[in-house]
């Protein structure tokens, strides 16, 4: 979903070179029609598409019980920082800067589709009221459903695990983003505060380490 044709068929091009089957869509209307009625396996949104722009396509597709845990990538140009940092609170999975590289992007994506279970050490993490079902994807507070984004997931599987050790972001970005690179660790920030909006009473065991970054704690 971009708002260039050239750049649309650059990424058409790349994904299909590496397997994927693409279906694109030219402004904000037809993408929003597409993801509830395809509901693919992940969305590439641009910000600046035409009639419905990209932060308002992820906060309906957000709000969709349907279409709400499908991942989300982000194209923003390099001076958009405010609406980055909107898309990630709106819901966003990960974001790409224009101009970007094709060999990133499908690098990106396939991080996102390889699943939460992939690396991780348990199929099952029972911590009191909180419960994560690795394989289906699935955390309940006292038994009932949360919706959490594939990385919103992955993020608090890996701070679950790792229990009681603080994680700082920059770890945090290379184990749950794979970035090598040192980017604006107010990704970890957002999908944090996220997490806790979505826990409810269970948000108390992810304690902020002040100057370093996270830790699940238990009561």
């Amino acid at each position: 979903m971009e708002d260039e044709p050239d750049a649309v068929e650059l990424i058409k091009f790349n994904l299909k070179a590496a397997g994927y089957e693409v279906v694109t869509a030219a402004d904000g209307d037809e993408a929003l029609k597409k993801a509830k009625s395809l509901l693919p396996n992940l969305i590439i949104l641009d910000l600046m598409i035409p009639e419905v722009d990209g932060l308002e396509v992820c906060k309906i597709l957000r709000r969709d019980v349907r279409a709400s845990a499908i991942p989300i990538i982000m194209l923003t140009a390099k001076a958009g920082e405010v609406d980055r940092v909107l898309g990630l609170e709106l819901g966003a999975d990960d974001y790409v800067t224009k101009p970007f590289s094709p060999r990133e992007l499908v690098l990106r994506v396939k991080r996102l589709l390889r699943g939460p279970a992939e690396n991780l050490e348990t199929d099952q993490i029972t911590l009191n009221e909180l419960r994560l079902d690795i394989p289906r994807h699935q955390a309940l507070v006292k038994g009932k459903p949360i919706e959490l984004t594939a990385t919103e997931f992955r993020l608090l599987t890996v701070l679950a695990q790792r229990r009681g050790r603080v994680q700082s972001r920059e770890r945090l970005l290379h184990d749950v983003w794979d970035y090598d690179n040192l980017i604006d660790t107010r990704t970890v920030d957002t999908h944090v505060r996220r997490l806790r909006e979505k826990l409810g009473p269970a948000a108390k065991y992810l304690d902020t380490v002040r100057g370093v970054g996270y830790r699940f704690v238990e009561e």
